[in-house]
């Protein structure tokens, strides 16, 4: 089980991070990025930019289109395509990203972030552009683009994944943090399933990021901080093989620059015993264990950070 050990994340964490309340709204804390008043115009209040003004109309390049307000992965690049109309325009969207409601002119079919209720635009049909006959208006002001060669994910595992996933999500460039469960035999675990410590599986967070904003390095470096990687199968009272210390790499980069990190830190005196493996299926958790802290407490977490690098 469990025990939530309440303390606040220090300042350097949330430096230049995207926990934020929109203006003006009484919404519930959530790790949302904070709006400008023009991007709160369009994303909480419904309006339009200008034809011709947003910064993808015309942007064609490999990628994906993140929301701007909740970094949910709303459209891939080869959804996009070229209507004349102004804006960005899409014939598909990620599944289940995009919510459809009818628009307040009662006319129109308003489309929304699925997640966090974001304005998007407006779909329409009939127009037959492509063979799906679907065109997705979305304002640019919506969207946050990230190329697809700059697009990176990382999995580390660090004890309980609650306050592990509150950190990384405070981190400029970070775009998504996921929690689930990785590195064990048993496919579509439960959280139940993997207390009992017989799938393998250890408690982790998948972090999307834009390495253009934040490296690799900068990631592995924090995490090496906010646990203990010198306690095996333990992070703090948390005690089981869910609670390892591990990272799960999705290239040779990434392993490379964390067994360097590694021996850094053993040089430094510190007797680390971090799992380093690649990355295979990765499971995400239940809905409730999603931004469990921004959801329970508003703020707090069970992981603060610790200088372990002297550069």
């Amino acid at each position: 089980m469990k025990r939530m050990l309440m303390v606040i994340v220090p300042a350097a964490l949330l430096a230049g991070g995207a926990l934020s309340m929109s203006k003006g709204t009484n919404e519930v804390m959530k790790n949302w990025r904070e709006l400008t008043d023009f991007e709160e115009s369009v994303i909480v209040h419904g309006s339009t930019e200008a034809p011709f003004s947003g910064e993808y109309v015309d942007e064609f390049s490999d990628g994906t289109y993140f929301c701007r307000r909740c970094g949910s992965a709303l459209y891939t690049s080869d959804s996009k395509f070229h209507s004349g109309c102004g804006w960005p325009s899409f014939d598909s969207e990620i599944e289940g990203a995009v919510t459809r409601r009818p628009d307040a002119d009662g006319n129109r079919t308003e489309i929304i972030c699925s997640n966090c209720e974001g304005h998007l635009g407006h779909v329409f049909s009939g127009e037959g552009f492509t063979e799906t006959d679907t065109r997705h208006c979305v304002n640019s002001v919506s969207l946050l683009f990230v190329p697809a060669e700059n697009l990176e994910t990382a999995v580390f595992a660090a004890g309980c994944f609650w306050g592990v996933e509150h950190a990384f999500s405070q981190i400029d460039g970070v775009i998504q943090t996921t929690v689930g469960y990785t590195g064990g035999s048993t496919d579509r675990p439960t959280y139940s399933d993997v207390c009992s410590g017989s799938t393998g599986h250890a408690e982790a967070v998948k972090v999307v990021f834009d390495n253009r904003t934040v490296s690799y390095e900068e990631l592995a470096r924090m995490f090496f901080e906010i646990h203990d990687p010198t306690t095996p199968d333990r992070q703090g009272v948390d005690i089981g093989s869910q609670y390892r210390s591990a990272v799960f790499y999705s290239s040779d980069e990434q392993m490379e620059k964390t067994e360097e990190l590694i021996q850094t830190l053993r040089e430094n005196g510190y007797n680390v015993v971090t799992q380093v493996n690649e990355l295979r299926e990765f499971w995400p958790a239940e809905d409730y264990h999603q931004d469990y802290y921004v959801k329970n407490g508003g703020g707090s977490s069970c992981h603060y950070r610790a200088t372990r690098f002297q550069d």
